[in-house]
């Protein structure tokens, strides 16, 4: 049995976290290029500090991130020499209009990732494109608030079909947003939000990311009119809550914090909002904010298919003093004593892994697409300049063998596999690069310092090997 002949082996990336080239080809700001290093950088992805423009106390390293905007005919090439079959990337809204609100495209960004999307057919690779990956201009943020507002509806749809019209043969596999469930976690990040003093931070949210879960319905609505070779997906950050003990208040909160991750891919994949999550706005004085269309545009345009990420399960507990957030982990979770973690204080599950694929194909029964999973950590250059990263192989070998049973085992429906940082990028949730998750290693500190010189990890080997034997050989 094992994997479809036609699986989809391949990395993601994320524009604001590889591209870098944030001055060049009259690209505008987005609020990712906003997030600086160090501790503000939780501040200002949860929207609770302001910084709507660049200042000389930050650092902020998504202006230069590992330059794959120079680099990418270099970084394809490595990825075709893997036998990548798809590659996951991403739009930087503000290279196709710099504001967000022009009337005509930007041709340079257009042609920037024409030319992107071109060369991985070159080697056979099919590009994954993700319309959103946490990007929103500044310039919609200082105006209308961002996804506050009901017209960054109109300005993602004229966005996405820019998109679908310009690139129409060239990609098939679209995700309208990423991790829409992290607005709850990063709204600043995920929707451009920020909030005033004694604000309804639940209302706020939940009004952002309707506006968006209607503009990815029409999104989806419009791929398909346009080209019906479209495949829309829709994305989340998954990964499993289980009960700290058998407690059934322990077991309850594990159910809750399992509702919060599904919130929402539920209305793309489902067509409508659960009554759990009415009730749950409903305990926090919030409620959708509803006009007529809205629920017959939801219901009539789910997505082909679901793609999520996971890195890690986690662990619920009904006595909140010992739960805990690391650093770097945007999830708050108690530990779990059964997991060895990463440098980071990730729980590294590779059964959770085929636990959580089990869970969303039970619940939706629609393909699946993993299109992100790595292990974050530090890597040594030898002097001979070999980099032997045994454990981000190990990790990626456990996990996927446990996907191979979810597929063999149990019966789930699975498109395909893209690592998370295929090349080593800027890190989401703390800004750094020294948190490696490449096959390939990118020449540049924290402080983008550094030759930008790629190099091959031991691990590009060894998953150049598992392509080649489509899953078969993880040794």
């Amino acid at each position: 049995m094992g994997f479809r002949k036609d699986f989809l082996w391949g990395g993601a990336t994320a524009a604001n976290q590889c591209e870098g080239g944030a001055n060049e080809g009259n690209r505008g700001v987005a609020n990712v290029d906003l997030m600086p290093l160090g501790e503000d950088r939780y501040l200002v992805g949860t929207g609770k500090m302001k910084m709507y423009d660049f200042d000389d106390q930050h650092f902020y390293p998504a202006l230069t991130a590992v330059d794959f905007y120079h680099h990418y005919k270099e970084d394809i090439a490595l990825f075709g020499e893997m036998g990548f079959k798809t590659f996951r990337l991403s739009i930087a809204w503000t290279r196709i209009f710099p504001n967000g609100n022009e009337e005509k495209p930007n041709e340079a960004g257009l042609k920037y990732y024409e030319d992107i999307f071109k060369e991985c057919h070159k080697y056979g690779i099919e590009p994954l494109v993700t319309i959103n990956h946490f990007d929103c201009p500044i310039y919609l943020i200082k105006k209308i608030g961002g996804w506050r507002s009901r017209e960054m509806i109109d300005y993602f749809y004229k966005l996405c079909k820019t998109l679908f019209i310009r690139y129409k043969g060239l990609v098939k596999y679209w995700l309208t947003f990423n991790e829409i469930n992290m607005i709850l976690h990063f709204p600043f990040v995920a929707a451009g939000l920020c909030f005033e003093e004694g604000e309804n931070e639940t209302q706020a949210m939940i009004t952002a990311v309707h506006h968006q879960l209607l503009a990815s319905a029409m999104a989806t609505k419009l791929a398909h009119e346009i080209d019906s070779n479209n495949q829309i997906g829709c994305m989340l950050a998954a990964g499993s809550y289980y009960p700290e003990t058998c407690n059934p208040e322990d077991y309850w909160k594990a159910i809750c914090d399992n509702r919060e991750v599904y919130m929402f891919a539920d209305v793309q994949a489902r067509g409508y909002y659960h009554n759990y999550a009415l009730k749950w706005l409903e305990e926090r004085n919030a409620s959708i904010p509803f006009v007529k269309g809205d629920k017959e545009l939801l219901k009539e345009n789910t997505v082909d298919f679901v793609s999520f990420s996971y890195y890690s399960s986690r662990v619920s507990s009904s006595d909140l003093s010992k739960g805990k957030q690391s650093e770097s982990n945007i999830f708050s979770s108690a530990k779990n004593p059964y997991l060895k973690e990463s440098d980071w204080g990730w729980a590294i599950d590779p059964l959770g892994f085929r636990s959580t694929l089990n869970e969303l194909y039970d619940r939706y029964q629609k393909p699946l697409f993993v299109v992100e999973n790595g292990l974050g950590a530090k890597d040594i250059i030898e002097q001979d300049g070999s980099i032997h990263d045994d454990y981000r192989i190990d990790y990626l070998r456990q996990h996927i063998h446990n996907m191979k049973d979810a597929v063999e085992k149990d019966g789930v429906d699975l498109i395909g596999y893209t690592t998370w940082g295929c090349i080593d990028l800027v890190s989401n949730g703390t800004g750094e690069v020294k948190k490696r998750y490449g096959f390939i290693y990118v020449d540049r500190d924290n402080l983008g310092n550094g030759t930008y010189q790629r190099i091959k990890k031991d691990s590009f080997y060894w998953y150049k090997k598992v392509i080649e034997t489509n899953g078969e050989d993880l040794y």
